[in-house]
């Protein structure tokens, strides 16, 4: 790809970061659901229509390439949803900041994987047997996603976060969209700060498996970085789309651990394939069929558990008829557990003083 082809590619992505920063400053509440479902209609048929003109322009071969890396990283990226949720849960974050943290923390996403987008590239192309240790690492993550499916997360007890606090004074209450507040005439972070570091964290952490899964499919450092950044655009309006229906999933960690054992596998054939001939090639067209016939499998299995008789599901449309009948039921949940927040954090500066 040329220098102006990339330019222009990074002026595009930066305007709809900037156009999506702008949404969510002036939409401070949660966005409801018609409004989430456009603009998640939206980013999905701007991703589209760039791999046509990506099809059409450069060839189809990359055009293909393009958008299996396109599948994989948004597959993916319905994972970090999950953690999203339980972080803006965990941290009792006011509905008017949830919008904003969530589109800092994608941004922030952004520019740790152009990073590893970056090392990646450099580590496959000065040392073949990368290719292998990105799939066995693959491998072992598809492995521990199926192993921990059912575990909860810490979030607000990680290290990172464990460490922060007891580094710098964090404030017991938000102040607004403010990440510092002062507090006895002394500079200290607001909840909002935590929030963004647990984000950043778990950013790294899926920047580790998106990154080499997406070199499985494509090798091209261009392609690498232009499917997982229109994959994480829009997240933020999917997120406010879906998450009452991410539990629905049951069998999403399943469907993932296939699709990255599956380009595991294809990440160590091409290591054997440098250093053994006749390897057999599996081509990105058929990559793309597998992955996409994994998640229809996934998706649909999941909504017919779910809606059997006495699936996981017969509990949550009840309460979700509750929800319909009492709209202000989550704000008020928000709120007894912003105030559990500040009461544990006055406990513990009890303690420590």
């Amino acid at each position: 790809m040329t220098s102006l082809g990339w330019a222009l590619t990074l002026a595009a992505i930066a305007a709809l970061l900037a156009l999506d920063l702008v949404v969510s400053a002036r939409r401070s509440g949660s966005i409801g659901l018609r409004a989430a479902g456009a603009w998640s209609g939206f980013y999905v048929g701007v991703a589209l229509a760039f791999g046509v003109v990506l099809g059409v322009l450069s060839g189809w071969d990359l055009g293909t390439q393009y958008f299996a890396g396109y599948v994989v990283e948004k597959s993916l990226s319905i994972d970090n949803l999950f953690v999203f949720v339980v972080i803006v849960g965990a941290f009792a974050v006011p509905p008017g900041q949830q919008s904003r943290a969530l589109t800092i923390g994608i941004t922030m996403a952004l520019l740790m994987r152009a990073v590893f987008i970056a090392l990646g590239a450099a580590l496959l192309d000065a040392f073949a047997f990368m290719f292998a240790v990105f799939g066995v690492g693959l491998l072992f993550s598809a492995v521990q996603l199926v192993r921990h499916r059912d575990e909860e997360l810490a979030v607000r007890d990680g290290r990172l976060v464990t460490t922060v606090r007891r580094v710098l004074p964090v404030s017991d209450e938000y102040a607004g969209s403010r990440i510092t507040t002062r507090v006895d005439r002394r500079r200290a972070l607001t909840p909002l700060a935590l929030v963004l570091v647990a984000l950043a964290g778990t950013d790294v952490l899926f920047a580790l498996d998106s990154i080499p899964a997406v070199y499985g499919v494509t090798d091209h450092p261009y392609i690498v970085f232009c499917a997982n950044a229109f994959a994480l655009l829009g997240l933020r309006a999917l997120f406010f789309l879906v998450s009452g229906l991410l539990e629905r999933l049951v069998y999403l960690a399943f469907g993932l651990s296939l699709v990255l054992a599956f380009i595991g596998v294809k990440l160590i054939l091409e290591f054997v394939r440098h250093e053994v001939s006749g390897v057999p090639v599996i081509s990105t067209g058929a990559s793309l069929v597998v992955i996409l016939v994994v998640l229809t499998v996934t998706a649909v299995a999941s909504l017919l558990r779910t809606r059997a008789p006495g699936g996981p599901a017969a509990s949550s449309d009840a309460e979700g008829e509750i929800e319909v009948a009492h709209a202000d039921a989550d704000e008020l949940a928000r709120s007894v557990d912003e105030r559990q927040w500040t009461a544990g954090r006055q406990r513990e500066r009890a303690a420590s003083h």
